[in-house]
């Protein structure tokens, strides 16, 4: 989908006690499941001692629930991942992870008091973590004439694009990223302007093995 939406700006780090039991949430941008769990494991490694890692994320777009992943650790089932996840969903982020660390302060806390302990801990560090805007981008080529160069960027400048790439040969061969919800808009202004001349081509793929 070509639709912007927002992503997390940074980090956070916010700690919640709770019956003596520390809950430390982090809250991190991730683009693949793999950078999540490379984050996760980082935890992992830096609180050795805790009783718990907990997780949840979303690893593209907000409302795609096939790179959704979470976990209890060791927690009862369903008290710690799963209301995490929920915070996530809720907060319409994507490409966002949470890991809530735990050292257990020895008052058990039921399955009702954690699971509003892990969601309010990323309820509340949520409410700390900068936001920005992602827009979903795409790549062409397009080649033009000299005389058409500084339409071609006008244009180009007006759509929220850019120019990744030139190669000036006996024509300009431009390499463009453009936003993906006005590739449609770009290329019919495109048509109209150079009546027909100019249009814009995928990047071909190389070869090489």
């Amino acid at each position: 989908m070509s639709i912007p939406y927002n992503i997390a700006a940074g980090e956070v780090v916010d700690e919640t006690i709770i019956s003596r039991s520390r809950f430390i949430c982090y809250l991190r941008p991730c683009s693949s499941s793999a950078d999540a769990k490379a984050f996760i494991k980082s935890l992992q490694l830096k609180h050795p001692q805790a009783n718990h890692h907990c997780y949840a994320f979303i690893a593209g777009r907000p409302e795609n629930s096939q790179l959704y992943g979470f976990s209890d650790d060791g927690e009862p089932s369903g008290t710690a991942g799963k209301p995490m996840l929920t915070m996530l969903m809720g907060s319409e982020l994507g490409e966002i992870c949470a890991v809530v660390v735990r050292y257990f302060g020895g008052t058990k806390l039921g399955p009702g008091g954690l699971q509003r302990a892990y969601g309010g801990s990323v309820k509340q560090a949520l409410a700390l973590l900068p936001t920005k805007l992602k827009i979903p981008m795409v790549r062409k080529t397009l080649a033009c004439q000299y005389n058409q160069i500084n339409d071609v960027l006008y244009l180009l400048s007006q759509h929220g694009g850019e120019v990744i790439q030139q190669d000036y040969r006996e024509d300009i061969v431009l390499n463009l990223a453009l936003p993906a919800e006005k590739l449609d808009a770009f290329q019919q202004q495109l048509q109209t302007m150079s009546a027909g001349q100019l249009t814009l081509q995928s990047i071909a793929k190389s070869n090489n093995k």
